[in-house]
């Protein structure tokens, strides 16, 4: 016999992960520490960081509603009094007092795109597309102050000697007009667009450009000027201070440091690449246009709205030039920077109106979101207070410097998935204090008040149970009715900046349900299955059927404690039987199995195989006599419950046979056919026999002649589909002598019967 090699094989590969709890019981917690979870609730007065942590936002009110679909530039003037422009149609507004804003400029002109203030209190405005600055008096007379005979006006800005500077497209140019209205171009740029201006720590001037998304610094040349030979040459340099990563800047903010924050948003364009495509939003209606360059202006309409798909970031540029990406969004579009009155940096974004504070470390938090769809401006005051404009609509918000004296934060719906009873609620955050601690006059105390309901419907409603609380104490007992959704509700009473809330947590404990058998699948006789594999040289790999499953084949995670199951493999064995199962608890208990087993024609089960923990078994069937079985699997969830909870279910399988008994060889008999025409020195022989087997399927038979190859046979009948089968079979060419003819047949279960019978062959003719 030949020597057989031996071999583990380990799949490299592990294709499910089977969810199973490690707990006595079914305690779960439900836990919101992150952005993102707290992202998905409604904060009112909250601001949501982006580490994690709620805390009291600065105040944010509407101050007034304009009569405009946007707002687009917001300017205050020397004695604090709020402006801004917009459209469609150009209008500028002034918003003093609490009643309805006033208009103080108007034109046909399709929007005001920026105003400006001169020393003297002056209001200038421009006015996009093909427009014009215009001079505002005090009684509301407007001039046409200067024309750059230019398609585009996107900033007005003045510099510390009164000169106006006016960024323009579609040719990239600056130009510089003194308090007289004459104008001359100031700097040329190699870029389409000039988008935004600002001035650095320094009185120099800055720009920020489309398409490369470049930071220029600007300062006039003497030696430029000298040369100037016409009025297109330009009379000053430009320096790269920064070149984005993005197709646009938006927005510049200085500090006081002399550190500059630049927004820029969009992709730039790749060779081979089509232009992204946009959406506009004007007086008469929504239209999506492409091949488009974003925020510019196209046949007379004004893109306000990007597509979703362009992103977003904010750089810091330090004194000596060091840049840095502070933040990136693909999902918001930063169109407006500004300084809160406590140095953080604001940022107003769409398409969801938010409002956003970044700290210097790259931390932010959603301050509060507008309504409206776009913050397209932000302005502050000597005193601190922060002022901002929307788009569609346009409104004008405040922003602090006080806190709100209160707010509150309602968490998403919770779905435990079962029917469940609630347990403690814990919670973590920096105490908060209140004014009268401030003042020395109570001691230091949490001034965070939670409170709970509970509904059997995923959206909170009016058919969920009230509000039950407060609880101010960490470990408080949850009150709210046994539910399968779960929402809580934190108020954060006169905190302070960093006050407030950094995790939540709710025990909860599902009702236990027993676990569910969703499939049995019993393989084709003679395979094997193990974890891990023995082959051997003469022994081949069987694919194993799959039973139905309630997930998906592949990687299942849960948020429990999980163990990796390797997938059994299949290989051929005759006598053996295996039966493969597939089960699942919707409490994610660990779950042992039984397997048993009865005859077709008995009442009882006996046990097969008790404590399993994987979903299959094989056994050595040929102890066990011929004939029909069933097998019943049992799944127990004992394992994660205390007896008097504990669960089970269980399934019976199909019907199967076992048949360890070969089939008999009969009526095996030869006859002499006579001589063969072509070998005249040859005999036939005319050979039948008949294979029966007890239990199972004649599946093959075959025939050897003087132990030679051997020869497959049909039946009599064409298929091998009976327990009976009668085979005819001729023998060609036998030389005289003695000559041995062999027979075998095989039953569907590999069990295998022989025969032979003994002929005599006289020598010479006939």
């Amino acid at each position: 016999m030949s020597k057989r090699f031996y071999r583990v094989i380990v799949p490299c590969l592990v294709l499910g992960i089977v969810a199973t709890s490690l707990l006595a019981e079914h305690t779960r917690r439900w836990r919101q520490s992150t952005y993102e979870e707290f992202q998905k609730g409604k904060a009112q007065g909250v601001a949501v960081r982006s580490d994690g942590h709620l805390e009291l936002a600065p105040k944010f009110s509407l101050l007034a509603d304009a009569d405009a679909s946007y707002l687009w530039s917001l300017k205050t003037d020397a004695i604090g009094v709020l402006y801004a422009g917009g459209g469609s149609p150009a209008k500028v507004f002034r918003f003093e007092g609490g009643g309805k804003p006033k208009t103080v400029f108007e034109s046909t002109d399709l929007l005001v795109q920026s105003i400006a203030f001169d020393g003297k209190g002056a209001l200038y405005v421009a006015t996009s597309p093909d427009g014009k600055v215009y001079k505002v008096s005090a009684s509301g007379e407007k001039s046409v102050f200067f024309d750059p005979k230019a398609k585009y006006i996107w900033d007005l800005a003045f510099g510390n000697d009164g000169t106006l500077y006016v960024a323009t497209g579609d040719k990239g140019r600056i130009y510089s007009v003194a308090p007289d209205g004459k104008g001359e171009l100031f700097y040329a740029s190699d870029e389409a667009h000039i988008k935004v201006l600002g001035f650095d720590g320094k009185g120099n001037l800055l720009a920020g450009t489309e398409p490369n998304g470049r930071i220029l610094r600007i300062t006039r040349s003497a030696e430029r000027a000298a040369k100037r030979k016409s009025p297109e040459e330009s009379v000053a340099d430009g320096f790269v201070i920064y070149e984005t990563s993005k197709r646009e800047v938006t927005s510049i903010a200085v500090t006081a440091d002399g550190s500059l924050y630049v927004a820029a948003i969009g992709e730039k364009n790749r060779p081979g690449v089509p232009a992204p495509s946009a959406v506009i939003t004007t007086s008469q209606g929504t239209t999506t246009i492409t091949n488009v360059t974003p925020g510019v202006v196209q046949g007379g309409v004004p893109f306000l709205a990007f597509p979703q798909a362009i992103s977003s970031s904010i750089y810091r540029i330090a004194g000596d030039g060091a840049p840095e990406e502070i933040w990136s969004s693909r999902d918001e579009i930063v169109y407006a920077l500004g300084l809160n009155s406590d140095g953080r940096l604001l940022a107003g974004t769409g398409n969801s109106g938010a409002l956003l504070v970044i700290d210097g470390r790259g931390v932010y938090a959603q301050l509060a979101k507008s309504g409206s769809s776009q913050i397209t401006g932000i302005s502050r005051t000597s005193n601190g207070k922060v002022f901002l404009c929307t788009a569609n609509p346009g409104k004008v918000f405040s922003l602090g410097p006080e806190y709100e004296a209160e707010g509150t934060f309602e968490s998403q719906s919770f779905d435990a998935k079962l029917f469940s009873q609630w347990g403690h609620m814990e919670w973590w955050g920096p105490p908060a204090m209140s004014a009268a601690a401030k003042n020395g006059k109570e001691s230091r105390e949490p001034r965070l008040e939670f409170f709970v309901r509970s509904g059997n419907t995923e959206d909170p409603g009016k058919e969920w149970s009230r509000w039950f609380g407060p609880y101010s104490a960490p470990g408080a007992q949850i009150e709210a009715p046994a539910a399968r959704f779960l929402q809580w509700r934190a108020v954060i009473h006169d905190g302070r900046p960093g006050d407030g809330i950094d995790w939540v947590s709710v025990a909860y404990l599902p009702k236990n349900v027993a676990p569910v058998i969703d499939g049995i699948a019993l393989q084709e006789p003679g395979t094997r299955a193990q974890t891990l594999l023995v082959v051997t040289g003469q022994t081949a790999n069987v694919n194993l059927k799959q039973p139905a499953a309630a997930n998906p084949a592949g990687t299942v995670i849960t948020t429990t404690s999980t163990k990796f199951e390797q997938p059994p493999q299949g290989l051929y064995q005759k006598g053996y039987e295996t039966v493969l199962w597939a089960a699942h608890d919707d409490n994610e208990d660990e779950l042992r199995y039984a397997v048993y087993f009865r005859g077709e024609n008995q009442r009882d089960w006996l046990l097969l195989k008790d404590n399993l923990d994987q979903k299959f078994y094989s056994w050595d069937a040929t102890a066990m006599p011929d004939g029909a079985y069933y097998l019943k699997i049992v799944a127990s969830d004992s394992a994660s419950n205390p007896p008097n909870v504990a669960l089970k279910a269980e399934r019976e399988s199909e019907r199967f046979e076992i048949d360890n008994t070969p089939p008999v060889i009969q009526k095996l008999e030869g006859n002499a056919a006579g001589m063969n025409a072509d070998r005249p020195m040859g005999v036939a022989y005319d050979f039948q026999f008949t294979a029966t087997d007890l239990t199972s399927g004649i599946e093959k038979a075959q025939y050897s002649v003087d132990g030679g190859e051997w020869i497959l046979l049909a039946p009599a009948e064409g298929i091998s589909d009976s327990k009976t089968e009668s085979y005819r079979f001729t023998v060609h060419g036998l030389a005289p002598g003695e000559h041995t003819i062999a027979v075998r047949a095989y039953d569907r279960f590999d069990n295998v019967g022989a025969g032979k019978t003994t002929i005599n062959i006289a020598g010479g003719k006939n």
